[in-house]
């Protein structure tokens, strides 16, 4: 009687999850000594730390997009597209809601899905923080589609203006949240208003787009370090971006942003970027604990902490370890704490396959890096050679850009990678700097 493969299932394809599967297809599933299965709602996978580029226009989200079943394909695991909806503890089973069409004509039926182990990895979504008029009046940053929104609506803007032929006219951008997301985003669209003027749609010129951050809190990126901060607003700052720190937007309206103070911000396009929470659907998923955001509860092994057999890493998983010092800390959503997670997960999940234990997570904060468009790149640098160091300019830019890549090895290999970036560095010739449709 041939026994059966321990079954993995991994929900959410993002930047941990599917690092994850494809570890786990080349070290198990290539071996038949378990079944790997990666579900996702959408059928490519796109890194999310490069949204903001894609909503400007500086990155052709259709050239780095990743298609799951050829990944799936490529490094021995199953991808099912479908969205989680359900999980039965008690029987190891997951839900999947029903594939519509755009005519919402089912194509695929509701299913259920068996698993030994179980791993959700379903990342973030913004958090407007149930403002008035965030959902009907902002646009977001969550998925490749609403980046392409914000690039289209933009576009949109320049087309109407060109159009009207009028003289000096301003459009007036308002940015929510001064973390990275929204400290990036301001500058890549600082750099795609000088875009859009040198290819023809110069009815609104540069320096009559009004960017403004607008910051709840006392400085932007409150989560790095002052001396970054300093240096992050000073170059925003020379690039013509207002800043607006203490500032709590109360109400979004058509016109603009109402703030606590009574403040008005005019604003013609209004993207949120302020704070995170895990989907809604997991605070209600079989009794599992969550925390105030949606986040899974979990131990240092990453499982939960009502369920052995059940993961979460990533944006969507609260995972508080002991520093040295014995202090509690709560492991940042990064893109470098989900590479780490997922690569403890794939050594906690090999050794089970053969009758092991669960292993701990040990979090090493490499540091910090934010890009300026091509402006500039700040950030520091942390590790046992470096210690704490700043980097700015041209060498912090190299690293930036090396995050990607080391993505992109985790998912290819250092072989395919490197044709990636020849394919890369040859496309500059033949392409515009801009997407301009």
């Amino acid at each position: 009687m041939t026994q059966q493969l321990r079954r993995i299932v991994v929900v959410g394809g993002g930047a941990g999850g599917l690092e994850l599967a494809t570890r786990l297809g080349k070290k198990l599933g290539k071996q038949k000594r378990a079944e790997i299965t990666l579900v996702d709602a959408q059928r490519t996978h796109f890194w999310k730390p490069l949204l903001h580029e894609v909503a400007a226009g500086s990155l052709n989200a259709f050239e780095d997009e990743l298609s799951y079943l050829a990944q799936a394909k490529w490094n021995h695991f199953h991808f099912l597209p479908g969205r989680m909806c359900g999980l039965d503890r008690d029987n190891k089973v997951i839900t999947l809601e029903p594939i519509c069409d755009e005519k919402g004509q089912e194509v695929v039926p509701s299913r259920e899905l068996e698993y030994d182990d179980l791993v959700i990895a379903v990342g973030s979504t913004a958090n407007d923080f149930n403002t008035l008029g965030a959902k009907e009046h902002c646009l977001f940053l969550d998925s490749r589609a609403e980046a392409e929104k914000i690039h289209t609506t933009l576009l949109n803007h320049y087309l109407h203006a060109q159009s009207a032929k009028k003289e000096a006219q301003e459009l007036n951008i308002s940015v929510i949240g001064a973390g990275a997301t929204g400290v990036e985003l301001s500058a890549e669209l600082h750099n795609a208003a000088i875009e859009l003027a040198r290819y023809g749609l110069d009815a609104i010129k540069p320096n009559k787009v009004n960017i403004t951050i607008i910051e709840g809190g006392e400085r932007i990126l409150p989560a790095l370090p002052l001396r970054i901060t300093s240096a992050v607003h000073k170059q925003l700052t020379e690039l013509g971006v207002t800043i607006k720190t203490n500032q709590i937007v109360s109400e979004v309206t058509k016109e603009g942003l109402n703030t606590k103070d009574g403040s008005f911000i005019e604003t013609d396009l209004c993207i949120w970027a302020a704070g995170i929470k895990a989907p809604e659907f997991l605070k209600e998923l079989s009794g599992l604990e969550t925390n105030r955001i949606n986040q899974l509860v979990v131990r240092p092994t990453l499982q939960t902490t009502l369920d052995d057999s059940i993961y979460a890493l990533g944006d969507c998983a609260s995972c508080t370890l002991e520093d040295r010092k014995g202090q509690s800390i709560t492991i940042p959503p990064r893109a470098q704490a989900a590479h780490q997670q997922a690569e403890l997960l794939t050594k906690s999940l090999c050794a089970q396959a053969l009758g092991g234990e669960s292993m701990s997570f040990t979090y090493k904060d490499y540091g910090s890096l934010i890009s300026l468009s091509r402006f500039t790149a700040i950030g520091n640098l942390m590790g046992a050679v470096t210690g704490d160091m700043m980097v700015e300019g041209a060498l912090a830019k190299l690293f930036y850009i090396s995050l990607y890549r080391m993505h992109q090895i985790a998912l290819f290999g250092r072989v395919k990678t490197a044709a990636l970036v020849l394919k890369d560095f040859i496309s500059k010739t033949t392409r515009p700097h801009l997407k301009l449709h």
